[in-house]
């Protein structure tokens, strides 16, 4: 089967990445918050075809302060990216993760996915 338009480049979204603490109400509820970003993020994302098979997610994220917690933002970024692209996140098999210190006001996050070749 042959795969066009497959993610094989790092894509830039230029929107802070959000908060685990800020995404959810509670236990189960997403936040007002969590909602905009994800309709926001979704709205962002490049249409494309995701490999089959397992995966890599490589992520880079672009915050405006040093305390900001380097994994916070992930689960939100792969649910949303799993939502897009139609895939389960457990095929996620391997990820790396880079924080960056950018000005305020030019947070990003940028990611690509690719398949694994065993």
């Amino acid at each position: 089967m042959e795969l066009q338009n497959t993610l094989k480049f790092m894509i830039k979204i230029d929107i802070k990445p959000l908060s685990v603490n800020k995404a959810f109400k509670g236990r189960r509820f997403k936040s007002n918050d969590y909602a905009i970003f994800e309709k926001n993020v979704l709205l962002m994302l490049p249409n494309s075809q995701i490999p089959e098979g397992k995966l890599c997610i490589n992520y880079v994220f672009g915050f405006s302060s040093q305390g900001s917690d380097i994994g916070n933002p992930e689960k939100l970024i792969t649910d949303i990216l799993s939502k897009k692209y139609g895939f389960n996140d457990n095929r996620i098999y391997e990820m790396n993760i880079k924080k960056v210190i950018v000005k305020k006001g030019c947070e990003f996050f940028a990611f690509d996915i690719s398949e694994i070749i065993i």
